[in-house]
């Protein structure tokens, strides 16, 4: 860490000879995109600097300390499939493991796991601090450094950034030269903390906000929304009659993001309890005390994760809602009520705690509140996480409209990746992306920037039209390959990911060949209440072993073979658009266009003709067109397309 008041001596501590005021790449904020952003760019061989006012914040779960769920665990599997550390984080700082879904299919199946919140906040500062190449500066980042410049470049000008990153300017009025910069600023933008309609400046409960970096944005012609979050109250472990709860256990034997399950990922059950009528009573009693529902919050809030109030007024119908009770740690005093986000005076909020069964004592330790925030409309980056407007700057995370920490992290990545790329001199071709016909990566980035936002974004299984062949389960095999390319993993890893899958390959194989009884095997295995482990009882075990992981797969490859054929020739199919560019198509000459489907493809500038169909505005004739007019040009493909 430096601080550049302490000079030399700590740089000299962290083998720095001196200390530096530049950087390939800077990354501003610390949460999991800043985490993910500094370690990948480092990885590249670039010098970065993580700049924080607080490097203790470093890795802060500040709402539920988990990692996971529908949607997120299949980022987090992809997040290590590709290089990124958020899974193994998980993984160590385990203290329950559960995945959800387990009855239905494997396309929604989901692992999510509890964490110690210091320990994880702890690895992850530890991973960072040890990073070499990296270099924690502390300071309040308050406007970026422009340098006035042509970029440059094939395609269409109008379409490219005029002006490129040089660094940013902390408050104090230091300067961090860079030659890309990664926003991963979180709620922390002209942050406002809620507490009923009372309010104060914070970009979370104890930390100041980031007051200007705001300014600098709009002065370099960015767009900028505001958004609402919050968080639940924390009560005191020991006020709570845990025997009144219904306990959910963890998994055992318990599944990991990593391969190695943590420790102690099977040391705490989680709870359940619910509201109650009167619950619901003193809510509606007291809604005008709230500040979303009292009118102070211009913010849009999440859809999938409402207040509680939220909860009351539109599910009005109903007659409780499920919580469930977490713990923020084994050695910690708190319990973490997930479902009861509230922006309701302390006082009510004392209240309505003690309406749920076991919580009739309870003691809150850290109240509910709302946070209001300023986000970057993510239209304005290309699917580098590169802003259209200013080169070299990239932003991820909730500063580009998302909500959880696997999106964030998820961001992180691709933009650490694609900073350093650039920070080497890289141009447009440099950059990497991951497309949406091959992950949930693929799907959130390109929702976000050809969609922008207008509520904070969460990932869900069904947003992904190819969540059949994107399953958490085959993750590995999906993306390490395009995870080496990028050099974040070795050689050894992709060979032994490899190995895995021909493995698994060779004992399907077997399935179809051999017969059990006059019927091949993999017919027998896709019976309703047989398992994989029962049929090797009868046939034998695979030559070469399998681990649970891969016996797992066999058995999920063989009961849908069906449907993932099917899925296979729909993606097929539709990914042949994903690989046809439109980065020199000039929209205005072609002809037949729709009014509004040109000014939605000026606007949007898609890189793909798979990109245009997703863009709002444009319609199947529109597409058609425009397939017209690239046969009379002569269509030009690549791999991947950017921006």
């Amino acid at each position: 860490m430096l601080d550049f008041a302490l000079g030399a001596r700590l740089g000299a501590a962290r083998g720095e000879a001196m200390v530096r005021h530049d950087f390939d790449v800077v990354v501003v904020g610390g949460g999991h995109a800043g985490i993910e952003a500094a370690l990948a760019a480092a990885r590249l061989g670039a010098s970065v600097a993580l700049a924080i006012p607080n490097p203790d914040t470093i890795g802060l779960m500040p709402c539920n300390p988990a990692i996971g769920g529908p949607g997120k665990s299949q980022l987090v599997f992809e997040l290590a499939a590709l290089g990124g550390v958020m899974g193994q984080l998980a993984d160590a700082t385990a203290i329950h493991g559960r995945t959800l879904n387990a009855s239905k299919g494997p396309a929604v199946q989901s692992l999510r796991v509890q964490n110690e919140r210091d320990g994880y906040a702890d690895a992850a500062r530890a991973l960072v601090e040890d990073a070499p190449g990296v270099v924690i500066v502390r300071g309040e980042v308050a406007a970026l450094e422009v340098e006035e410049q042509p970029m440059g470049g094939v395609g269409d000008p109008a379409a490219r950034p005029a002006r490129r990153i040089r660094g940013v300017r902390c408050s104090d009025g230091r300067t961090l030269a860079g030659r890309a910069v990664v926003l991963c600023a979180g709620t922390f933008l002209r942050g406002v903390v809620w507490y009923g309609r009372k309010q104060r400046d914070a970009g979370r409960q104890g930390e100041a906000p980031a007051r200007h970096l705001s300014s600098s944005l709009v002065a370099t012609g960015h767009r900028l929304t505001r958004f609402k979050t919050g968080t639940p109250p924390r009560v005191r472990a020991d006020s709570v009659d845990f025997g009144a709860l219904q306990v959910v256990p963890p998994d055992d034997p318990p599944a990991s993001f990593s391969g190695t399950p943590g420790p102690r990922v099977m040391q705490s059950p989680t709870w359940l309890t619910r509201t109650t009528a009167a619950t619901h009573a003193l809510i509606r009693e007291h809604l005008g005390e709230s500040a979303m529902y009292g009118g102070d919050i211009d913010g849009e809030g999440p859809r999938y994760c409402p207040s509680i109030e939220d909860k009351v007024v539109r599910f009005s119908d109903k007659d409780h809602h499920l919580l469930f009770v977490e713990p923020d740690g084994i050695d910690t005093s708190e319990v973490y009520l997930q479902g009861l986000s509230s922006s309701l005076p302390p006082v009510i909020q004392e209240r309505m705690v003690r309406t749920l069964p076991g919580f009739g004592r309870a003691t809150i330790q850290r109240y509910a509140y709302a946070v209001e925030y300023d986000a970057l409309d993510p239209a304005q980056l290309d699917v580098t996480l590169m802003s259209r407007r200013l080169g070299g700057l990239f932003s991820a995370g909730q500063l580009n409209g998302t909500s959880g920490y696997e999106e964030a992290a998820a961001q992180g990545l691709l933009a650490g990746v694609n900073a350093a790329r650039w920070a080497a001199g890289g141009d447009a071709a440099a950059r990497v992306t991951v497309r949406r016909d091959e992950g949930y990566f693929g799907v959130l980035v390109d929702d976000l920037v050809r969609w922008g936002i207008g509520e904070p974004y969460r990932m869900l299984t069904s947003r992904n039209e190819y969540r059949l062949l994107h399953r958490q389960d085959n993750a590995a095999e999906r993306l390490t390959a395009l995870g080496h390319e990028w050099g974040l993993v070795s050689s050894a890893r992709l060979q032994a990911v490899r190995a895995s899958s021909a493995r698994v390959a060779d004992e399907i194989a077997r399935l179809r060949r051999v017969r059990l009884g006059g019927d091949l095997a993999a017919t027998v295995l896709c019976r309703p209440g047989e398992h994989y482990e029962r049929l090797v009882e009868r046939i034998g075990p695979a030559a070469a072993g399998l681990d649970e992981h891969e016996r797992r797969r066999v058995e999920i490859e063989v009961r849908y073979a069906s449907y993932i054929e099917r899925s296979q020739r729909q993606l097929a199919s539709r990914s042949q658009f994903e690989r046809v560019l439109l980065d020199a198509v000039a929209f205005e000459r072609v002809a037949s266009l729709s009014a509004e489907g040109r000014q939605a493809l000026e606007r949007a500038r898609p890189a793909t003709l798979g990109a245009a169909q997703r863009v709002r505005g444009v319609r199947d004739s529109d597409v058609a067109a425009l397939l017209v007019h690239l046969k009379v040009r002569g269509p030009v493909s690549r791999e991947t397309a950017l921006a």
